[in-house]
């Protein structure tokens, strides 16, 4: 008796059906706004409430506009410089965690309340955090210039507030501290999905700890440090936050990044809303560039290799075929 044959169920519509929300959400809320915002940057879109605006004779002068502002020069120098200023740092610190909390070696008693204290800064507000360090370094009287007074490192107290090095260290620092206890976590997630099987290994072969962190866990980390490096390009070059609710952009624009210009361009009374749309596209392309760089750089050298060999393997192969063929 032939056996029932079964038809093949397919569960693919299953997950087109549960992507449709987030398709739907980005479309509204991230596409179309980002290609509005591109539109924009080509037309006379100025002043509160103005729905009668236009595309520009020469299109591109908004975006001329921009790199002729010095203060939008300054505002992407102050951005770069303060995020290199704490994504240096964050990086170190959380692989030094990272490379602490992981350890074969050396068991280390309450990890889930020391993980706890340093991903803590993440989950308070950049108001709160901005008000809390606000006070910390003001003056005349406050906590850091109190401390400093006391110890007798200074006579008088520091305008921590008013130096503009001194903010900008600042703000890179509470960068730094807010998102590396994050850093941390994502790097150590990374590490727990690496095979035991590779450090028992190492761990026979008499390894040790230094070797087996630089010779196993960066090789291994790189596609996570790779998401660690563009998610950090991406909200360091768009920090606002910590900047505006800090000092607003100062002093003297020591602290003003390129998303606070860009606010201040669209709604602290000036509604340029057309200036605003270039500097942001602006970035886009810059943060896309640098995001390909790094793609480029820390991609798999190896695996790219592999490619061209069965690629030129197979062209061999066809040559050869096609040889035989003719002397056939």
């Amino acid at each position: 008796m032939p056996k029932k044959q079964l038809k093949g169920i397919s569960y693919s519509k299953y997950g087109y059906l549960f992507s449709i929300p987030f398709i739907v959400t980005f479309l509204i809320f991230s596409l179309y706004p980002t290609i509005y915002t591109a539109l924009l940057g080509f037309t006379d879109c100025k002043g509160l409430g103005n729905t009668s605006w236009q595309i520009l004779d020469h299109p591109f002068e908004n975006f001329k506009n921009v790199f002729n502002n010095n203060s939008f020069k300054v505002s992407l120098k102050n951005t770069v410089a303060i995020w290199l200023m704490n994504f240096i740092p964050q990086i170190c610190i959380a692989l030094l965690l990272t490379a602490w909390f992981t350890s074969r070696s050396n068991e280390i008693k309450g990890k889930g309340f020391f993980k706890v204290v340093f991903y803590m800064p993440n989950i308070i507000t950049a108001a709160t955090i901005a008000i809390l360090f606000n006070a910390f370094f003001s003056y005349p009287i406050g906590p850091v210039n109190d401390i400093l007074v006391s110890l007798g490192l200074r006579d008088s107290a520091y305008k921590f507030l008013v130096d503009k090095s001194a903010s900008r260290i600042i703000v890179a620092f509470i960068q730094f501290w807010t998102w590396y206890g994050n850093t941390m976590i994502v790097l150590i997630s990374g590490v727990l999905g690496i095979s035991p099987d590779i450090y028992e290994a190492a761990e026979i072969d008499g390894a040790n700890g230094v070797q087996t962190f630089f010779k196993i866990t960066i090789p291994n980390l790189k596609t996570v440090l790779l998401y660690t490096l563009v998610t950090s390009l991406v909200g360091g070059l768009n920090m606002y936050d910590i900047p505006k609710l800090y000092l607003n952009g100062g002093p003297d624009n020591a602290t003003l990044t390129t998303s606070v210009f860009i606010y201040n361009q669209a709604f602290s009374g000036s509604y340029m809303y057309n200036k605003a749309a270039a500097a942001s596209m602006v970035m886009f392309v810059i943060i896309s560039i640098c995001s390909a760089v790094l793609f480029y750089i820390m991609r798999d050298k190896d695996e790219q290799k592999l490619k061209k060999e069965i690629k030129q393997a197979k062209k061999m192969q066809k040559l050869a075929s096609e040889g035989g063929q003719k002397w056939l």
